[in-house]
């Protein structure tokens, strides 16, 4: 199951990134109609490098799909198509805003309800059984992860959030809906922890994301405000090379750092274009903000894509 997991996701151009945030709704009321292929068929298709889907609580009949735009038509050969889907009855609203992702019939149960803090471990064997799929985030200290932990699940001081990089320590685990864990890694670089601290992070972390059985995938956090930063690509270098599943999830896509800076849309460009040769198709990736809510909803349900189809594996 583990390997299947860690299959890769096609790449889309950045002529998506600037589509209109839509609501759960309007995003879904074009799906295909879908009948769920066998579980052999499910596996074939996962080995030859398709994405992770599950089927729709919110599926219904679909209606007759509209004409492609010129940008969707380009880009056709490399886009993901989730099974259940026709490449024929790909529209622009499939494609979820800000990202490379297809939304297919299986998404769906996105709803944060509650969430709960469970345990914090200083080694992988002290986290809690592995018996729920989890998503671990990662990123570079103060890129914003705890205030993306904040942002998704609506409530106020679930992740600590500080202006002190580093204040992110353990490996932390929030219960979800009492079914899915969200966990907040360490962040690298910069840390203001003890120097021993800061060389054992690396060594935890690792074994985590090798042993985990139950990790369906790192989300890794980039600040799409700046240039690509070399500790930012050796992480996503690192987990490509150990098959690691892995989502891009850019943030602060709402900032530019002074007037000649790069557009944000840029250094999201930039940063696959330099972690390519480690990875035969892009990984997913989504532009977010948590001052702004950006791809949030639109994050959520990628997360329950993949949730779902580890959990009916």
């Amino acid at each position: 199951m583990l390997f299947a997991l860690r299959s890769r996701l096609f790449t889309l151009q950045l002529t998506s990134l600037l589509h209109k945030p839509q609501s759960f709704c309007h995003c879904h009321k074009n799906l295909p109609s879908f009948s769920p292929p066998s579980k052999i068929q499910m596996f074939e298709t996962l080995r030859s490098n398709t994405h992770f889907c599950n089927q729709a609580s919110f599926a219904t009949k679909a209606s007759k799909p509209g004409p492609l735009s010129e940008s969707t038509k380009f880009v056709q050969s490399v886009l993901f198509v989730p099974p259940g889907v026709n490449p024929d009855e790909i529209t622009d609203d499939l494609i979820l805003p800000g990202s490379n992702i297809v939304l297919g019939p299986y998404a769906g149960d996105a709803k944060i309800k509650e969430v709960e803090f469970v345990k914090s471990s200083n080694r992988p064997k002290d986290c809690p059984k592995d018996d729920r799929p989890e998503f671990a985030m990662l990123g570079r200290s103060n890129v914003g992860k705890s205030s993306l932990i904040n942002a998704l699940v609506r409530k106020k001081e679930v992740a600590l959030t500080s202006k002190k990089p580093g204040k992110t320590q353990l490996i932390n685990h929030f219960l979800v809906n009492k079914s899915w864990y969200i966990v907040d890694l360490p962040g690298y670089g910069f840390a203001n922890a003890p120097e021993a601290a800061r060389m054992d992070w690396s060594a935890f972390t690792k074994g985590y994301f090798l042993n985990r059985e139950t990790l369906v995938s790192v989300l890794l956090l980039v600040d799409a405000s700046v240039p690509p930063q070399k500790i930012d690509l050796d992480c996503a270098n690192w987990l490509g090379r150990n098959n690691i599943p892995l989502t891009l999830v850019f943030t602060k896509c709402d900032k530019m750092k002074g007037a000649k800076a790069k557009r944000p849309d840029e250094n999201i460009r930039d940063f696959q274009q330099l972690i390519r040769e480690n990875y035969k198709r892009h990984p997913p990736w989504i532009m977010t903000s948590s001052v702004t809510g950006l791809g949030r909803d639109e994050l959520l349900l990628h997360l329950s894509q993949l949730r779902n189809f580890w959990n009916n594996e």
